[in-house]
């Protein structure tokens, strides 16, 4: 009795090891979660360290995460809220709005302890005022928090008259402090972060958010209240505005106009799209979104090191963007399911 080995067949022969050189093909690449992002991101930084000695310094590198730390905190609550199929295009003009009252609370002499309870307030409310209008109107999100937008940029101006108000030392150290070497703000971001990260994944809270997203009235028939989780999700939107709007007043250290504000809320709106959250909803990711804050941060200090003429910042950050944006739909694409 003899045993035959079978032979291996055409496909297990042709199919190159593990380790090959397949492995690194483009295509490879880019079904790794983010990697298009990712590849845009390491370039951008190799480019800017071989042409300006003081990008790599740990100064400029923490005040590059002290500038996106803002950015960041909004970014964060407009990733769940986009990923539920919302959108809140005010969450600048209610941080622009927070700067402002906040400014004027504290420059009367108020307390920084109430003006931190007041103005959270105040954004939160907001917030809720623009779910409601959204939830109960059925007006578009998009068209509805665009509004809202233009309306607090003009209250903002209206609180300030116009003019600049300072606040002191009060939120000096939230602004300017740091623990173990780093800023208080980008803690305070990190933490954001890192909540609404683990509340998408792991709790009902954020399933709900990603059944909404997928198909509103599947996610209603299936017993989710979506009136409820809609409110909450845009009053969530506005009380990380108004942190956003602190953060920002305690950087600067007074309130101006035009701090804040639409420019705000578009940086913001760029960096969870390009870092893959679907403007359709049913998808989104904090981790996308952290690489696309950092990558508009990057790209805005290179451009302040390289000494780029100012007439050509935006034309050169919209073209970054716009490549990382069209990688990253190549890279969705391919992914498994598509």
């Amino acid at each position: 009795m003899s045993l035959k080995t079978p032979s291996a067949s055409p496909d297990a022969v042709a199919r190159p090891p593990e380790g090959g050189t397949s492995r690194l093909s483009p295509q490879a690449l880019l079904r790794i979660p983010h990697g298009g992002l990712i590849v845009v991101l390491v370039l951008v930084c190799v480019f800017t360290a071989l042409n300006a000695d003081s990008f790599t310094t740990q100064q400029n590198l923490l005040n590059v995460l002290r500038q996106i730390s803002v950015t960041a905190v909004i970014a964060a609550g407009l990733t769940l809220l986009m990923t539920a199929g919302g959108m809140d295009f005010s969450m600048g003009s209610n941080a622009a709005v927070t700067v402002s009252v906040g400014a004027v609370l504290l420059s009367d002499g108020h307390s920084t302890l109430v003006t931190v309870v007041l103005t959270l307030l105040l954004a939160t409310l907001i917030g809720l005022v623009n779910g409601l209008v959204v939830t109960f109107t059925r007006v578009a999100p998009f068209v509805a928090t665009l509004a809202s937008a233009m309306l607090l940029d003009g209250v903002a101006l209206l609180v300030l008259n116009g003019e600049s108000i300072t606040i002191g030392d009060k939120l000096f150290a939230l602004g300017n402090s740091k623990l173990l070497g780093i800023p208080y703000l980008l803690i305070v971001a990190v933490l954001v972060l890192a909540v609404i990260g683990l509340a998408m994944r792991f709790t009902t809270f954020g399933r709900d958010a990603f059944a909404m997203g997928g198909n509103e009235n599947v996610a209603r028939l299936s017993g989710i209240n979506v009136p409820a989780r809609k409110l909450a999700l845009y009053a969530l939107a506005g009380a990380l505005a108004g942190l956003a709007g602190l953060m920002l007043l305690s950087r600067l250290g007074a309130a101006a106009p035009n701090t804040g504000g639409l420019q705000t809320q578009l940086t913001a709106v760029a960096a969870v799209v390009i870092g893959g959250t679907s403007l359709a909803g049913g998808h989104g990711s904090i981790f996308g979104t952290v690489l696309g804050c950092v990558l508009l941060g990057v790209v805005a200090n290179a451009l302040n090191l390289l000494q780029v003429n100012s007439y050509y910042q935006y034309v050169v950050t919209g073209g970054v963007l716009l490549i990382a944006a069209v990688v990253n739909e190549f890279q969705r694409k391919s992914a498994p399911g598509h």
